[in-house]
């Protein structure tokens, strides 16, 4: 297990190297929710999900949907490593006429399971698409990946009632919960708590962990497992900017992209990190 944790710790770490160049690239592009969603992304498509990259519309794939999906750069860092696509394509991000626009697109992105881009619908569609494994009696799972700025999209709850009425245990969502949204802090726009309560009395089988602790993500997955005829709901203590000291905790790098000086700043950090992350 051990061995395994510093793994997915060495692939965050390059995973992050790997958005950084994107953003500053492109000169634009969300920093920090992907950073503090990092470790939720590492886990799900390095260790959790069953997906095979050769076939990516493979029928009987675990889905992921990317409800927050502003911060599809670290997403498309992921599946560019795990070989859905070209490594190159990175440099194209946002490009005119690239497959990895700032928001993921299903008809261009192999290995993007919904186009997102509106926040709140991200649920919604996930609901369809566990009801449709049902039907089918395929079994896969379908995870999804909230920012807690989005849950303030009375979507949202409509789409968790839905949940829990038809029995969704097929359902697994996540909360990239870093308190922070595009013009501040997230209780400052309109309050969450109190957040857990709130989603078991919708009917979900709730847990509360820190998202950057890969034992946590995995051990909580293996548990949320076992619970029948309900869907789950992690709710995942995060820190915008994750991993770059003068991002963390500060709202305006939620879609900045850094000059030339923050860039090797940053840069310089996370490949501090790399070198003490062991194999």
């Amino acid at each position: 297990m051990e061995n395994k944790i510093e793994k997915l710790k060495k692939i965050t770490t390059e995973l992050k190297l790997e958005t950084l160049k994107m953003v500053y690239k492109a000169g634009r592009g969300h920093l920090g929710g992907s950073f503090s969603s990092a470790n939720i992304v590492t886990a799900l498509y390095f260790e959790i999900m069953k997906i095979n990259p050769k076939k990516p519309k493979w029928e009987y794939r675990d889905r992921l949907i990317i409800s927050k999906g502003h911060i599809c750069p670290i997403i498309y860092a992921a599946l560019a490593k795990l070989g859905y696509f070209n490594k190159r394509n990175l440099d194209d991000f946002t490009k005119m006429g690239s497959i990895l626009q700032g928001h993921p697109d299903m008809n261009i992105t192999p290995g993007i399971d919904m186009t997102s881009g509106s926040l709140g619908i991200g649920l919604s569609i996930a609901n369809g698409i566990a009801l449709a494994s049902k039907i089918s009696n395929k079994k896969f799972y379908v995870y999804i990946i909230f920012g807690d700025g989005e849950l303030q999209e009375g979507q949202v709850w409509e789409a968790a009632l839905a949940s829990s009425y038809h029995k969704l245990n097929n359902i697994m969502g996540f909360i990239d919960y870093n308190g922070l949204q595009l013009c501040g802090g997230v209780n400052n726009t309109c309050k969450l708590e109190p957040i857990e309560n709130k989603f078991k009395s919708f009917g979900w089988q709730t847990y509360k962990i820190d998202g950057h602790n890969f034992n946590e993500i995995l051990n909580t997955v293996e548990i949320a497992k076992k619970v029948k005829n309900k869907p789950k709901i992690i709710i995942c203590k995060t820190i915008k900017g994750k991993g770059v000291s003068f991002m963390e905790n500060n709202f305006i790098w939620h879609a900045k992209a850094p000059n030339k000086k923050e860039f090797d700043m940053a840069i310089a950090e996370l490949n501090n990190q790399l070198k003490k992350d062991k194999v």
